[in-house]
């Protein structure tokens, strides 16, 4: 259903509001350079600090640019089941193809309350739900036999699998099945990934670099694994660099270096990326010839 390069969209803001036009701008050039699908909304777009309307905002932004040209996963993600069904609510009416649903962080549920929360959520919308696993954000783990149970709902359709652990793709492969959409949510083992099972990667480096994280994601889907590390070689340094500081405050830092005028304006509790961070990224995208 969904496959290749997915990034994850920075939300611009400029003088502490959504800058919808740098968006605009934004969603336009993802298209353009590649990039396969669209998730606003997510981590990277600072969701945990979009007030509702904005946040559905961003969500309707997004739709609107991309004209049905790519689809579009709205991140609807919440610690409240209650919140994330409202979002779902909005994304399907609004037209997303599909909600990405975080595991409820802060609260600490256990594997069946974990389970409660998405079979919830799938009985009270039918959009098409990516789960995703972000352990080290959420303090949960969304262990794999509890994805299996989840993957014999309909409307549960994959993953975004951030665990850092390799070894999940063959497990859910097994479990799930081989239709079952496992995207990476990790650049640095984007490649791995897809070797291991994967089909594509929702993306924090392709804010700054879509047209070579497409076309790493593009060599995988083709099996080209030489032309695949041959550009995995070119991003790597950057993959790591992006995290140096709190995301995204790296990557808004890279965008306006790659894209003169964009916006490095980030909302607290984080702050702009530090002096370190920013000289790693520069390294990082001299290597990748993007400046």
């Amino acid at each position: 259903m969904f496959s290749g390069s997915i990034p994850a969209l920075v939300t611009p803001f400029r003088d502490g509001a959504v800058d919808e036009l740098a968006f605009r701008l934004l969603v336009n050039w993802q298209i353009e350079q590649g990039s396969s699908g669209l998730v606003p909304c997510g981590t990277t777009g600072e969701s945990a600090t979009l007030s509702y309307d904005e946040h559905y905002r961003v969500i309707e932004l997004c739709l609107e640019e991309a004209q049905g040209r790519v689809p579009v996963i709205a991140g609807c993600g919440s610690n409240d089941t209650a919140t994330a069904e409202r979002h779902m609510r909005f994304a399907q009416q609004a037209g997303a193809a599909a909600a990405l649903v975080v595991a409820p962080y802060y609260n600490r549920p256990s594997q069946e309350g974990i389970y409660a929360h998405y079979a919830r959520l799938a009985d009270g919308c039918d959009l098409p739900i990516i789960l995703y696993n972000v352990p080290g954000r959420t303090v949960t783990d969304l262990l794999p036999e509890t994805v299996a149970r989840l993957a014999e709902i309909p409307s549960i359709v994959g993953i975004k699998d951030a665990s850092g652990n390799l070894a999940r793709v063959g497990s859910h492969r097994l479990s799930c099945g081989p239709d079952f959409c496992q995207l990476s949510g990790n650049d640095d083992m984007a490649l791995a990934f897809n070797a291991a099972g994967g089909v594509g990667c929702i993306s924090v480096t392709a804010n700054v670099a879509p047209r070579l994280c497409a076309e790493l994601q593009q060599a995988c889907l083709d099996a080209d694994y030489a032309r695949a590390r041959e550009i995995n070689d070119r991003l790597h340094p950057l993959h790591g660099a992006l995290f140096t500081d709190a995301s995204p405050g790296p990557v808004k830092y890279a965008m306006s270096q790659v894209l003169k005028g964009f916006p490095d304006e980030v909302r607290l509790p984080l702050t702009p990326a530090s002096d370190a961070s920013c000289r790693a990224v520069d390294a990082g995208l001299r290597h990748a010839s993007l400046i």
